[in-house]
């Protein structure tokens, strides 16, 4: 199974985004999405930007991964 993150971009530089979710950054290529700006959020899997996701989805999904961890520990 695979999961991929939403996560913030914070700067791009040619094929690389630097991106950050929860205090964590990496850098992912962004060489599939097009004129990608800071501040959008992406799904990242693998070190890849694999999709533009719209900011409300994006906190909705990280609102329910927080559940599911908190219920875990």
């Amino acid at each position: 199974m695979c999961l991929a993150i939403p996560m913030k971009v914070i700067e791009i530089t040619g094929n690389t985004a630097r991106v950050e979710q929860g205090g964590v950054s990496r850098n992912v290529r962004v060489d599939f999405l097009e004129n990608l700006q800071p501040g959008e959020y992406v799904l990242a899997h693998a070190g890849i930007a694999i999709e533009r996701v719209r900011p409300e989805e994006a906190e909705e999904t990280l609102r329910l991964i927080g559940l599911i961890t908190n219920e875990v520990r």
